[in-house]
């Protein structure tokens, strides 16, 4: 028998493939810009030139810091063609936060948009490793204490440079390093592999439904988590990207109506702000919406399809590559009440196809019982599970411990295999020795019709330890009362897990990615407390 040949996997063979198959697709609109696949591909073979031409050595991190615009996309892939590691940089940052991420990933090399000059100059005012910073966008090159030039010269210096091939020799390299939100200490450095990438986008493609006829808008950030590996996904497909500089719900009904929308990822409260735009409508054809990130309530998932949104729920983390599970829908689901149908669509589901089962499990590393009822800790492992944190070995095996890798979310398994997320492990509220779920109380809440947005969280009780208390956006024009809002949660949910006190607030505190940071909310309440006391 000869010996069997396996090529190595790789998301770079994406657009090696679509720049030949589909060489005259339009494959980028990005506002006056548009590139066919042929085009990306010379683009960021020019751009991986460029920065070989650098001196960068293979394994050399190389920074960007960019909206999500046509250099980001081709950054997906010019990058690990230079056979160095991508590291997105979350643009909402604040300097002091962008200097550590360069500092602790050692980038050599940062990409950057004009328009975060100031953020730039801040975060290289300290020490780190980078020692040229590349300028895309309209307007003057910046100078500052590291050499610059523009992403133009970058691309010219390809000129003299011989052309890379699309392949890695070990598909278990590190492709990409994304950092966590650090929302309990400074973030961690994810390590995503070649290997993972391919798979998970893949996966991405097959559960949204992706085709050569797609036309993607990108409202999720490209920094995040690579956009769920959706560079590489839609590219994979031969559809079509459409770039968002800045996520705003007219602009984004703008870009469905005018430019021929079928796919878009978000956040649930992304999705609420599309739902309640002065623009919004009824859909001419169907979008399919994807969403993680928080669980949607089953009032959010009705209204999207009441419009003409159809709705696909995953669940995922930053070390799981984005999505890692997904609510697949079954058939029978199509004949019940709409409010049924939206609770189990609204449930985070089973393993994606690349991925393995997720478990719930106890402190001991035993599966709960599948009745829907019995808490315990989501765990996965498999392809799409991180490599490791970067320079950070106790963190990793702490992660790991057991095997598995430790989501912190507390969910439950149904009966039919279906996982349900009821919280955050630091989320949940303990009163007088009962777990009360904080996403059980905002989902009662948001199935009120005066509720916009709403974030639950635990506060001090001298009697129960702690109890939930709820921050309420109300919809425009409306100004239910604690009380009113109170007494609906009552007729939905058990006496015992309403909230004693409802505040109504102008907005809620928020990642870049929409999620609610409900430690924000948590410490101003638990502020002079020597310790956070549970029943």
């Amino acid at each position: 028998m000869p010996e069997t040949f396996v090529t190595p996997l790789t998301p770079l063979s994406f657009l090696e493939r679509s720049s030949e198959v589909w060489a005259n697709k339009a494959a980028v609109l990005d506002d006056d810009r548009s590139l066919t696949y042929a085009e990306l591909g010379e683009e960021a073979m020019g751009v991986a030139l460029g920065l070989r031409s650098l001196g960068l050595e293979p394994g050399d991190r190389v920074a960007c810091l960019l909206p999500n615009n046509s250099p980001m996309l081709v950054a997906h892939f010019a990058v690990p063609l230079a056979r160095c590691v991508l590291v997105a940089v979350n643009t909402r940052l604040s300097a002091e936060e962008i200097r550590y991420i360069l500092e602790h990933s050692g980038s050599r090399v940062l990409i950057a948009d004009r328009g975060f000059e100031d953020l730039v100059l801040g975060a290289l005012a300290g020490d780190t490793d980078v020692e040229q910073v590349v300028w895309a966008g309209d307007g003057s090159t910046p100078q500052g204490r590291r050499r610059s030039m523009s992403y133009e010269d970058l691309r010219a210096r390809a000129a003299d440079g011989d052309p890379l091939t699309w392949t890695v020799e070990d598909e278990n390299s590190v492709i990409s390093i994304n950092y966590t939100s650090g929302t309990t200490g400074r973030p961690k450095g994810v390590m995503y592999t070649h290997r993972g990438a391919y798979l998970n986008a893949l996966g991405e493609a097959l559960h949204s439904g992706f085709a050569k006829d797609s036309v993607y808008l990108w409202t999720l950030p490209m920094f995040h988590c690579n956009g769920w590996c959706t560079p590489w996904a839609i590219t994979a497909v031969g559809a079509r990207h459409v770039c968002l500089r800045e996520v705003r719900p007219e602009v984004i009904w703008d870009r469905i109506r005018n430019a021929g929308v079928t796919h878009l990822n978000a956040a649930p409260t992304v999705i609420t702000s599309m739902l309640n735009a002065t623009t919004a409508g009824r859909l001419e054809s169907p979008v399919q919406v994807t969403t993680a990130g928080a669980p949607p309530s089953p009032t959010t998932i009705g209204q999207m399809e009441e419009k003409g949104f159809a709705v696909t729920h995953v669940y995922g983390l930053t070390e799981v590559y984005g999505p890692y599970a997904v609510c697949e829908e079954q058939a029978e689901w199509a004949d019940l009440e709409p409010s049924k149908r939206a609770r189990l669509i609204a449930r985070q589901g089973v393993g994606m196809i690349q991925a393995e089962r997720v478990r719930v499990v106890d402190s001991e590393m035993k599966d709960v019982p599948a009745d829907g009822v019995t808490m315990g800790e989501i765990v996965m492992r498999g392809n799409n599970v991180m490599k490791g944190y970067f320079k950070d070995a106790e963190g990793t095996a702490k992660a790991f411990a057991g095997g598995w890798f430790h989501s912190g979310d507390l969910g439950v398994m149904h009966p039919d295999g279906y996982v349900e997320l009821r919280d955050r492990k630091k989320d949940i509220v303990i009163s007088g020795g009962e777990n009360i779920s904080t996403v059980e109380v905002e989902q009662a809440l948001m199935s009120h019709p005066a509720v916009l947005e709403v974030a639950v969280v635990g506060v001090p009780d001298e009697k129960w330890g702690e109890r939930p208390k709820a921050f309420v956006i109300p919809k425009a024009g409306r100004t239910p009362s604690p009380e009113e809002l109170i007494a609906h949660v009552r007729s939905k949910i058990a006496h015992y897990k309403a909230p004693r006190e409802v505040v109504l607030v102008p907005e809620l505190p928020k990642t870049s990615t929409g999620k609610i940071q409900k430690f924000v909310l948590r410490d101003g309440e638990w502020a002079g407390h020597d310790k956070r006391i549970q029943g």
